[in-house]
């Protein structure tokens, strides 16, 4: 075979490259949008488990929630820093919000070690800011509130 001895052009071959290409593009956009649109989808899902447990009344399964530690009643010493009584006057029917019978997560950012959660709690439009820890998924109240 010489030089000017080229292969037959292959127009199916071509097309087979260029939308395979095509395709590739677009799971790479898709796949990056996707990380993007739920990249925080974690630390919302333990905030709606957490606030579920709180209008339910089963104050004991939040708090569990609240540790990241279902078994919390084997060890409560483990908790001396914010005690179950203390977290049922927080959340409880005495809390701020009253008894709390709505959320809705209005807003998420992920920023240092974990995740800022913005949530309206019983329609208010004032938020209550959460923040979970990305190493333990532990609820705390968040150190910063975001603007929105």
């Amino acid at each position: 075979m010489t030089l000017l001895d080229a292969p037959q052009y292959d127009l199916a071959r071509a097309h087979r490259r260029r939308n395979l290409g095509i395709a590739a593009a677009v799971a790479v956009v898709l796949l990056a949008f996707l990380t993007f649109w739920f990249w925080n989808w974690p630390a919302e899902h333990r905030v709606n488990r957490f606030f579920e447990a709180v209008e339910t009344k089963d104050m004991a399964k939040a708090y569990g929630v609240w540790n990241n530690d279902p078994n919390w009643q084997q060890h409560p010493q483990q908790y001396s820093s914010y005690k179950y009584g203390t977290f049922v006057v927080d959340w409880g029917q005495s809390s701020d919000w009253g008894q709390i019978t709505s959320h809705h997560i209005v807003m998420a950012k992920g920023t240092g070690s974990g995740t800022v959660i913005g949530v309206e709690l019983n329609k208010r439009k004032t938020p209550t800011f959460l923040w979970v820890e990305g190493k333990t998924k532990q609820l705390g109240f968040s150190p910063v509130e975001l603007e929105y």
